[in-house]
């Protein structure tokens, strides 16, 4: 048996597997950055919120003591209103 022999008894990877790996590896990087810009959002938004003094908060109906949780539970919102789409 020759060197030959055994490069063309070499299947390369067939397209559509490659195809998937590419779909996955896209999927998977563009929900790396979604989710880096919904981080970066909240970030905005709790710096912008820490920003108010307690009158401007208690108009829009906030305390200080709520800015953290209200925006981890609206954010807890979000993904799963995305993942109920995306089924």
């Amino acid at each position: 048996m020759s060197t030959r022999t055994d490069i063309r008894s070499f299947r390369p990877v067939a397209p559509t597997i490659r195809r998937r790996i590419r779909v996955l590896l896209t999927r998977l990087i563009n929900r790396w950055v979604a989710t880096m810009i919904a981080h970066r959002e909240r970030e905005a938004t709790r710096v912008a919120l820490r920003h108010l003094n307690d009158r401007e908060l208690k108009d829009i109906g906030i305390h200080r003591c709520q800015i953290a949780d209200g925006l981890a539970e609206v954010a807890h919102g979000c993904a799963r209103l995305q993942r109920s789409q995306r089924s």
